[in-house]
């Protein structure tokens, strides 16, 4: 059984999170972490720290904000708690001091931008149709809440494809996770597309990951190398 802790547990991606590790078979959900949680309920906490030592989760779950995710997840790779992250906006250098925690520690790190099946699959076949069309450019569109852009999903798609791809954001309600990846070539144009269209989509993904992370070394980028192996 995986002992289990999400971080931002109130938010709209923690909380289909902890309904998803609640219903799977081989995990515990054991600690929901969110400064808005009331701590007089037994499993809710205000602060990581204070969770992973009444609880002692084996993995942390963190789709937090940018600007709380690096402590969070530095907190949990050195108590020796692995670390999915679905929060995007990291900057070089926090991912920086993260992998080196992650490379010797006794904690694993797994960062992906999209947990979605569908979006990592769009994602392999953007980047292969990239070898043999001459230009490409991405349109994403997300809800008009998320706050970075471009979205860390179309920036990983720019930079496993060949050649200068531009991006384009669009945010709107209604939105919830959207990619268009248009190539063109001579006389023909390509577009590979993923549609989220709740957050159930990316839970499979989050789970995977959840299974896989203890057995990865160091760190994993992307939901690819479980997938494909």
């Amino acid at each position: 059984m995986i002992r289990v802790m999400v971080c931002g547990a109130a938010g709209r991606m923690g909380q289909a999170v902890v309904q998803a590790v609640g219903g799977a078979d081989d995990m515990e959900l054991v600690a929901q972490v969110d400064p808005v949680l009331a701590s007089d309920v037994p499993g809710h906490f205000g602060a990581v720290g204070d969770a992973i030592a009444a609880t002692s989760p084996d993995v942390s779950v963190d789709f937090t904000q940018p600007h709380v995710a690096f402590g969070t997840v530095r907190a949990c790779l050195e108590a020796g708690v692995h670390a999915v992250v679905g929060t995007t906006g990291l900057d070089d250098d926090q991912m920086d001091q993260l992998t080196r925690l992650a490379e010797s520690g006794p904690a694993n790190l797994l960062v992906a931008p999209n947990f979605a099946v569908g979006a990592v699959l769009m994602m392999r076949f953007a980047a292969e149709a990239s070898r043999h069309m001459p230009k490409a450019e991405i349109i994403e569109l997300h809800h008009d809440a998320k706050l970075d852009a471009p979205s860390g999903t179309a920036a990983r798609t720019a930079s496993l494809m060949q050649g200068d791809v531009p991006i384009h954001s669009v945010r709107l309600p209604g939105l919830v996770a959207h990619q268009e990846v248009i190539l063109g070539g001579l006389g023909e144009t390509l577009s590979i597309r993923h549609d989220s269209l709740s957050r159930e989509s990316f839970m499979p993904g989050v789970l995977m990951a959840v299974r896989a992370v203890p057995g990865r070394p160091g760190l994993t980028l992307g939901l690819e190398p479980v997938l494909f192996g």
